[in-house]
């Protein structure tokens, strides 16, 4: 079958993976689309650091192709959205309704793939740039048939970091003022998140003035294409902001920004061994710096809510795809690395 796989030098679309079958409480899945996240190209600059070789792909939707031992809540030819937390269910963090916290969730690569019979690793518990992959049950959540596959495939990753660090991490309040930092596809789920919570100021700042449009579309209420103007905007500070991009120097811009009690949630991802600073004094007036991993999310739960808000037109997914054929991985990569796209969309 056919997969995107780094061999740790470069990026090959080959046509001669295996997947095996699903074990117990596992589900074999045939992938219908795949969005290209930022953190698949970080494992590929090195951003990320990731047992080679690998099939990338973590944000995916496809149709259950059959499914191991003990697993009831999804049959063959349900359609499904993909989860990347593979976490256990049964331990103190899932059973608080924490499953980003679950530490079987992180960190664990598998191989359920072969190539000329040797194993390959799988990327995020997940691996959808490939045409089938196995993932454990848990991570398989059922959406309506209706629902495009290349929509669907951003709830699996985009939607619930982005959407879900405003409602779930940041608890953003009616009325509430809100930056963010970058409107590449986490930051503008980050906009129509703020949008959802009733936010009454959202200001976004991006380099591209061309992104401004589709910003304000999302939910934007101002754009601006540098931080300089952000106080003329907001003349106290913003009550949430939210650093989009992954560079330490916007981190200290994002928490220079809040107004008492304000917080900043950091979703872009630096090098791992980067440092970011700021002043201490700055955050005495119960202001917060929070992590945010994949968006707080509770997969099950989350999924299903925003993939009926889709239905009730209330999220935007479709307007977020640019779709490509796997064979054109290259384009779609340098395209969404030049940031002409809000998402490419890997489709077979």
């Amino acid at each position: 079958m056919r997969g995107v796989v780094f061999d740790g030098k470069q990026v090959q679309v080959v046509d001669d993976l295996e997947v095996r079958d699903p074990g117990a409480g596992e589900v074999r899945v045939a992938v219908a689309a795949a969005g290209l996240c930022h953190s698949d190209l970080s494992v590929v600059d090195g951003t990320i650091p990731f047992p080679v070789p690998v099939v990338l792909g973590h944000e995916g939707a496809g149709v259950v192709e059959a499914v191991g031992e003990g697993v009831t809540h999804v049959v063959p030819g349900d359609h499904v959205s993909l989860s990347t937390l593979a976490n256990c269910g049964t331990c103190a963090e899932c059973d608080r309704g924490r499953p980003t916290m679950c530490r079987r969730a992180i960190g664990r690569p598998g191989r359920p793939f072969t190539r000329d019979g040797l194993p390959v690793h799988q990327f995020a518990s997940t691996s959808v740039f490939a045409e089938r992959t196995v993932v454990k049950a848990v991570q398989a959540v059922r959406i309506p048939k209706e629902i495009p596959p290349a929509s669907a495939a951003l709830i699996g990753c985009g939607v619930l970091t982005g959407v879900g660090a405003v409602l779930n991490r940041a608890r953003v309040d009616r009325g509430d003022s809100v930056l963010v930092i970058g409107t590449g596809g986490i930051g503008l789920n980050v906009l129509q998140g703020a949008r959802l919570a009733g936010a009454l100021r959202i200001v976004a700042v991006d380099t591209n003035p061309a992104k401004e449009a589709v910003a304000r579309q999302f939910g934007a209420t101002d754009f601006l294409t540098s931080m300089d103007g952000v106080r003329e905007l907001l003349p106290t500070g913003a009550d949430h902001a939210f650093e989009c991009v992954g560079r330490v120097e916007l981190i200290r811009q994002a928490i220079d920004a809040l107004d008492r009690h304000g917080q900043a949630v950091l979703l872009g991802v630096p090098p791992a061994a980067a440092e970011a600073s700021f002043r201490v004094s700055s955050m005495y007036l119960d202001k917060s710096i929070l992590g945010c991993r994949y968006g707080s999310s509770r997969p099950q739960r989350d999924t299903a809510l925003y993939a009926e808000l889709y239905r009730q037109g209330r999220l935007l997914l479709d307007e977020l795809v640019s779709a490509y054929p796997i064979e054109d991985f290259d384009k779609a990569r340098a395209d969404a690395e030049a940031g002409r796209v809000a998402r490419a969309v890997l489709t077979f």
